[in-house]
């Protein structure tokens, strides 16, 4: 890995007003999905990363959504406000606060118990009071699944809250994570993310990922100042160069292991490259293609596996792709190999876990529980590592 960051005056409590300098869009037409590149400029922030490390940024929620909510209150947006968990010094304005300082999705119940002691109608009276019955349980977390606060003001409009009563139900804006996708060692001064951009739809209302739209919509390149850091992490290629580095890293997991290919390259490394990588189909959905086939020819990753779930009737993983690939695997692994694994934890990390733990039984003649020990000790080793949400 590289040097140790050299210290910053900028933090995650102390964000870099950054740039994004470039803005493209990696899915080609037809493609479902929304997936996009950016570059942050890092100039003059004094800040350093290494690959395996993530970018934290700070987005602002959508102008329309502050500006119904403004309206559904009442308020101008100038009304002082102190949202007691923000600890602020001094009271900011309204809009300050729904713009930059709380999150305008994922109501709880606490606002329908306020709403139902605030309404002076009869009506919506009796309709909260059926969500707030204790046998209501599962009804009340579908009910508040389906919507954002907007909502729940827009359904209960004789329920007036202060502006004070309304910031008091929101919590705060959290920074997002996104893993970097490029080396230091080739962009000291600027960082690249690959950003999946969320958009979907609940209780008839188009609903927007605030960090992602945010950096696609609302971040314009080259003029909006958008608050970041980097965040540190232990995830990273290997120490040492000789050694060989598999990758398995499908839609957005590719992030990481674009910056291990950059910098073990940029090190002269001497170990192999293997990257697995999958998404829905071959010819809208392989992202950075023109790089991975040029570092193929020029034999800088030795093997590329693609799994495309979409091209055929059946679905074909990244996991599929390395039980076709068992015996070479085992070969890497059993040679000191490193196994990296980026992406969805729910689903793929698990699957590719089961899938290393069957290849290394199978081809390495273990029992499944021989085959548990020699993957824990590759975590002790740090030659298994996950980056993985």
């Amino acid at each position: 890995m590289s040097a140790p960051a050299v210290h910053s005056a900028f933090s995650k409590d102390n964000p870099f007003p950054a740039k994004i300098t470039e803005n493209r869009l990696l899915n080609k037409a037809g493609s479902a999905k929304e997936t996009r590149h950016f570059a942050v400029s890092l100039s003059g922030s004094g800040l350093s990363y290494k690959a395996g490390d993530s970018l934290g940024v700070f987005p602002a929620n959508r102008p329309t959504e502050v500006a119904e909510i403004l309206e559904r209150l009442g308020a101008t947006g100038d009304e002082p406000v102190s949202p007691a968990m923000l600890k602020l010094p001094a009271p900011i304005t309204l809009h300050e606060a729904l713009t930059h300082k709380l999150t305008l999705g994922s109501p709880t119940s606490k606002i329908i118990n306020t709403l139902f002691a605030k309404t002076t109608d009869a009506g919506e009276k009796a309709k909260l009071e059926a969500l707030i019955k204790p046998e209501a349980k599962d009804a009340l977390a579908g009910y508040l699944d389906e919507r954002e606060y907007v909502d729940i003001l827009a359904e209960f409009p004789n329920a007036r809250l202060t502006p004070q009563e309304f910031v008091d139900h929101l919590r705060k804006l959290m920074p997002r994570l996104y893993s970097i996708a490029s080396s230091s060692k080739v962009y000291p001064d600027e960082i690249h993310l690959t950003v999946a951009i969320v958009r979907y739809t609940t209780n008839h209302r188009e609903r927007h990922g605030v960090c992602s739209t945010f950096l696609a919509d609302r971040a314009r390149v080259g003029e909006t100042p958008t608050p970041v850091f980097v965040s540190h992490s232990h995830f990273g290629p290997p120490e040492d160069i000789t050694k060989d580095a598999i990758m398995v890293g499908p839609g957005t997991g590719i992030a990481p292991f674009r910056a291990f290919v950059q910098d073990r390259i940029a090190a002269g490394a001497t170990g192999r490259n293997w990257v697995f990588f999958g998404d829905q189909k071959s010819h809208t959905d392989f992202l950075y293609q023109e790089e991975w086939d040029a570092y193929l020819a020029k034999g800088q990753i030795t093997h590329l596996d693609l799994a495309w779930s979409r091209d055929q009737i059946l679905k074909v993983y990244v996991q599929d792709k390395m039980r076709e690939k068992a015996a070479e695997l085992w070969a890497w692994i059993k040679n000191g190999g490193y196994f990296f694994v980026c992406g969805d934890a729910k689903r793929m990390a698990k699957d590719v876990d089961q899938a290393l733990h069957d290849i290394i039984a199978e081809q390495g003649g273990m029992t499944i529980e021989q085959a548990g020990e020699y993957v824990k000790q590759m975590k002790k080793d740090k030659r298994y590592q996950r980056d993985v949400y």
